[in-house]
């Protein structure tokens, strides 16, 4: 879960600030089995909103999310969290199970 501040302004009074818990979209309930280069970087998307799940295309602008870095040290198939729930960012760990 990440944090955002807003700032809210009502009338003539000062700026209000207020934390809101946003959490990442859960495009599936489920890995993405990719396969990777090696030396090839590729950046996960951390927000759920990527039209190229798994990858990050930019949709996360403006929310508090960033994509994360996965740097391919061999070629062969890897299992990118699908659910963005995962402990182990950006592979996935198991955490769609506990989805309901």
């Amino acid at each position: 879960m990440r944090l955002i501040s807003l700032g809210l302004r009502y009338d003539d009074n000062p700026t209000i600030r207020k934390d809101i818990a946003m959490d990442a979209l859960i495009p599936q309930k489920s890995p993405y089995a990719t396969p990777v280069e090696a030396s090839k970087s590729y950046y996960w998307c951390s927000c759920g909103q990527s039209k190229a799940q798994p990858f990050c295309d930019g949709s996360h602008k403006g929310s508090g999310f960033t994509p994360v870095k996965f740097d391919a040290t061999e070629s062969k198939t890897v299992y990118f969290c699908g659910c963005k729930q995962s402990a182990n960012k950006p592979l996935c760990d198991g955490a769609h199970k506990a989805i309901a």
